[in-house]
């Protein structure tokens, strides 16, 4: 077995032991664990493929098990795009190195070299004879508990048979037939249940009308209580839910929050309590070159899930069983550990998948509010859902973003001097992280302190500055990042963290410094980009586009164009924008084009630059959260709008392949830049820019009428 030095990933430094990522079944099957969790980004298939791949087997020998604490590697959260760079790495240095363990196995029980043996679909061949000996026969000789070495080379590209492929998603076919989620698991004596949430951190709960929530119930429910968390409990779902419904009319608290409408705007972040820090070269104190400074925001955006939070928990024999659909099962045990006061062990936590998620959603508080009943009430299978106004109203928020941009132009009009400040609460509340919380422990007897807010360090890609570092080539650069401590609402992880703010503003500024200039904003870009992976992705857009043929603008029709590379370190991705403004704006035609290095499943990368211009068109021109008095006021479909079915146009999404390059994550590389192509798209079509989101219909009639 040969061996070389490597580097490993984080994942195998972590889980240092075979048995824990793979396992050779009876039935002639490999199970392949890994700790990220299917999210709707295809990451369960393309890491079969990977494992497939390295072990010679075909797909159906491999069966995945995702996001389990007895079982599988503690991977933490399956975030930041990380899964195919970190996980798949990891999975391809272990499958290999099994692969040489069971063939050099194999080779003493047949007499012969290693290198005369080769494999296929598990089974052993020398000299291209097939034999009967097979990966599940010489597999119980081999100790898999020892630690992987990283020290095996995985195949060469040219050798791929799977990875590469457009595989179809396994996860699929049960969500279409219906009965794949979480929400549709239904356990024999199930107690359905629901909160009465807390309306902010502190609040007391000073009466509840508990006759009239059960008249209204109409079923025989149970009230529980424990210092000021309050569940509705029983075996018929309507009348829980009915109770869980009218219980906040019949609710008194001392000490709710009071917001202010204009706490919901990003301008409300500026003069706020903040940490501040600054990152990147020193301003020049004396600088020379033309000034160009511009504002840009978001407001506070929802994850908007498609269904709301649920869980499922079972106590028995002193030891809690949690089914949930957060994204890092071995974070939530710790975590519900915590505040229930149990020992780890004490504690398994799985994965089940849930519709939409894309961050720190309320999928981990609804886990803890199950898991708090299920104690309180052993041997009863307990299903927690949220209501969707509990979805709208409690979950963590991607924060809203004021971002200032500063740049000094040289004598040609190209800038030597980029300076980013902003203003945001931070982007990371994750329980455990030091930052922040599960909502029912604030609830509890003895609730936490409060924490002292943090944001990721730069190194790991940040938070508020993600994305605020041009990747352009530009002389000096810096961040000027104020960590707002104290907004209205809970925020955490959404889709992208603060690239989409960041992307959104930087991308206008090279529009608008490509027309004070003079220049094609494609032409301008490319003379600041000496990537040439960068100017690939830019030029294979505007090719499909054709860009070539866009006018002068500002008739109604425009074509927007943005690029990032995510994270400054991740996929490349380039979005072209067709639309239209009337009196809002109608989306016509997207164009993507991804580079993120050696592609698993084309299709699913596919999928997932879709997904994510969907979803940053809704961003861009529809998406708010709005707030006053108690809290969040957009609490269903109507006050909180997104992007319909009718309104998304005809997209083309392209991924320049890349076999000899190392994978690069995909799943946020495109809401970015689709989000700031549209703002340029729509500067284009009316001739004035408009900088703060949602570019609704009521900001874009403002600007016209002013």
């Amino acid at each position: 077995m040969s061996s070389r030095e490597v580097a490993l990933p984080a994942s195998l430094t972590v889980n240092p032991r075979l048995d824990r990522w793979l396992k050779f079944q009876p039935d002639e099957t490999v199970r392949i664990a890994t700790g990220k969790v299917e999210i709707g980004q295809g990451i369960v298939t393309a890491l079969s493929q990977i494992a497939a791949e390295e072990l010679d087997l075909p797909l159906d020998r491999v069966v995945m098990l995702a996001g389990d604490t007895d079982e599988g590697p503690d991977e933490r959260y399956t975030s930041s795009s990380l899964s195919i760079m970190v996980s798949g790495a990891s999975i391809r240095l272990v499958c290999a190195e099994a692969r040489a363990l069971l063939v050099a196995r194999a080779a003493l029980r047949l007499n012969c070299s290693p290198d005369d043996i080769s494999v296929t679909a598990g089974r052993f061949a020398v000299n291209d004879a097939l034999g009967e000996l097979s990966y599940w026969s010489v597999a119980p000789e081999i100790d898999w508990s020892q630690a992987p070495t990283g020290g095996v080379a995985p195949k060469p590209a040219s050798e791929y048979r799977i990875v590469g492929q457009d595989i179809p998603r396994q996860d699929l076919p049960a969500k279409l037939r219906g009965g794949a989620y979480i929400h549709d698991r239904l356990p024999d004596d199930i107690l359905h249940a629901r909160v009465l949430r807390q309306p902010g951190r502190g609040a007391v709960l000073r009466s509840l009308d508990e006759v009239a929530v059960r008249r209204a119930a109409g079923a025989e429910i149970e009230i529980f209580k424990l210092a000021n968390f309050v569940a509705f409990i029983g075996a018929d779902e309507p009348a829980v839910e009915t109770a869980a419904a009218v219980a906040a009319e019949h609710a008194q608290w001392d000490g709710a929050p009071n917001i202010e409408p204009a706490q919901q705007e990003a301008a409300w972040l500026q003069g706020q309590p903040a940490i501040d820090n600054q990152y990147g070269a020193a301003e020049d104190p004396e600088p020379s070159g033309r000034l160009v400074e511009a504002t840009f925001s978001r407001p506070y955006i929802a994850h908007a899930s498609m269904a709301p939070s649920c869980a499922l928990a079972l106590y028995v024999d002193d030891h809690l069983t949690i089914w949930s659909h957060g994204q890092g099962m071995h974070p939530l045990r710790r975590n519900i550990a915590e505040v229930l006061n149990l020992p780890l062990e004490a504690i398994t936590a799985r994965h089940l998948d849930g519709a939409g998620c894309y961050g720190h959603n309320g999928a981990d508080d609804a886990a803890l509010d199950a898991a708090i009943i299920a104690v309180n009430k052993p041997g009863h299978c307990i299903r927690l859902q949220w209501r969707r106004q509990d979805e709208f109203g409690f979950e963590p928020f991607g924060p809203a973003m004021l971002v200032t941009m500063r740049v000094r132009l040289d004598d040609a009009g190209q800038p030597q001097d980029w300076t980013s400040e902003i203003w945001s609460p931070t982007h990371v509340q994750r329980p455990g992280t030091g930052s922040g919380y599960l909502l029912a422990a604030e609830a509890l007897p003895n609730p936490p302190p409060a924490l002292v807010p943090q944001d990721p360090i730069e190194e790991a890609g940040g938070g508020g500055t993600r994305n605020a570092r041009p990747y352009y080539d530009i002389p000096n650069s810096r961040i000027i990042h104020h960590l707002v401590t104290t907004p209205p609402v809970r925020t955490s992880a959404l889709r992208t963290l603060g690239a989409a703010a960041n992307v959104f503003a930087m991308e206008a500024m090279m529009d608008d410094l490509a027309a004070m200039a003079g220049k094609d904003p494609l032409d301008y870009r490319l003379a600041l980009l000496s990537d040439p992976r960068a100017r690939a992705v830019l030029s294979e857009v505007a090719a499909r586009a054709g860009w070539a043929r866009r006018g002068k603008g500002g008739e109604g029709h425009g074509l927007g164009l943005a690029f990032a590379r995510y994270k400054n370190t991740a996929a490349y991705a380039a979005v072209v924008v067709a639309l239209s403004v009337h009196e809002a704006v109608k989306l016509e035609h997207i164009w993507v084009v991804a580079d993120a290095g050696l592609v698993i499943n084309p299709d699913g990368v596919r999928n997932q630059l879709e997904g994510g211009a969907v979803q940053g068109a809704s961003w861009a021109l529809k998406e708010q959260v709005r707030m006053a008095g108690a809290g969040v006021t957009s609490q269903d479909w109507d006050s909180y709008p997104i992007l319909r079915f009718s309104e998304v146009p005809e997209i083309e999404a392209t991924v320049l392949s890349h076999p000899d390059q190392p994978s690069l994550g995909t799943g946020e590389c495109a809401v970015s830049p689709t989000m700031a192509a549209i703002g340029n798209g729509v500067a284009h079509a009316l001739g004035i820019r408009i900088r703060h989101m949602p570019l609704s219909r009521e900001r874009i009639m403002a600007s016209l009428l002013s």
